[in-house]
């Protein structure tokens, strides 16, 4: 509401502290670090994935083919590009088919447990839970969905199905940078993060400190701390100005 003044000329949300009693209306993550590592029964390392490229051209039969071809050459999971989503090239339901049976194959052939992160992100929340649906009857251990803009309630709804029915949901951070990447303006994506953390996710883009996207090593960090750990006690030097008891 504040942003809307026509008396300011810019605004800037850097952090908040949210309440125990409002956070406690929140189912949160559909099932954390812990469940998850359970359920692909690998722990003590880092999980490794990577994204399919190139992300939009390929058939779903060939798509299919290079979600194997990394599973079956050591990934833990692989995962649906966020421009991924329905194009007459590559149907959503093709696309699952065949990268449900591309994990499927890696995983009988490698013995381990495999994933891959099938975009569930649809125009209408409907379309969304339907994917889902399909995602879950295939017997794949993930699904995927971007956030932002798909949008918080559609992202809590898809996040209590994925408690409920033993789906693992990887969140993508899709227009994150509209809202926090100018320095004086929006908000800081730690705030987003928080916001996350209560609509619920199991794991999420938090940016890297190397590589091609944005992303201070400190301040990262930071907020990676926010979005693990049940109490972190405020670090400005990490870019956490409050002290937040998630439990």
């Amino acid at each position: 509401y504040v942003f809307g003044f026509k008396a300011l000329r810019a605004l800037r949300l850097e952090d908040l502290r949210i309440p125990t009693a409002y956070i406690k209306t929140f189912q949160g993550p559909p099932h954390g670090i812990q469940v998850e590592r359970d359920k692909l029964n690998k722990y003590g390392r880092p999980l490794l994935g990577c994204t399919i490229k190139p992300k939009l051209g390929l058939s779903a039969k060939n798509y299919g083919r290079a979600v194997y071809e990394c599973l079956r050459g050591g990934l833990d999971f692989t995962k649906d590009d966020e421009n991924v989503n329905s194009q007459p090239f590559m149907r959503w339901r093709d696309r699952f088919l065949f990268c449900a049976e591309a994990l499927y194959k890696a995983q009988a052939e490698t013995g381990e447990i495999k994933g891959h992160y099938l975009n569930a992100t649809a125009g209408t929340c409907e379309e969304m839970m339907k994917r889902a649906i399909f995602a879950r009857e295939l017997g794949v251990p993930i699904v995927m969905h971007d956030y932002l803009t798909g949008g918080f309630t559609a992202n809590t709804s898809l996040a209590h199905y994925c408690r409920d029915n033993g789906l693992l949901l990887h969140i993508h951070r899709a227009m994150h940078a509209v809202i926090d990447r100018q320095k004086n303006h929006g908000m800081h994506f730690r705030v987003l993060a928080k916001a996350l953390r209560l609509s619920g996710g199991d794991h999420i883009h938090a940016g890297t400190v190397v590589g091609k996207l944005e992303g201070e090593r400190e301040i990262t960090l930071g907020f990676v701390d926010l979005l693990r750990d049940d109490f972190v006690e405020q670090d400005r030097s990490r870019g956490i100005y409050f002290t937040q008891d998630w439990v």
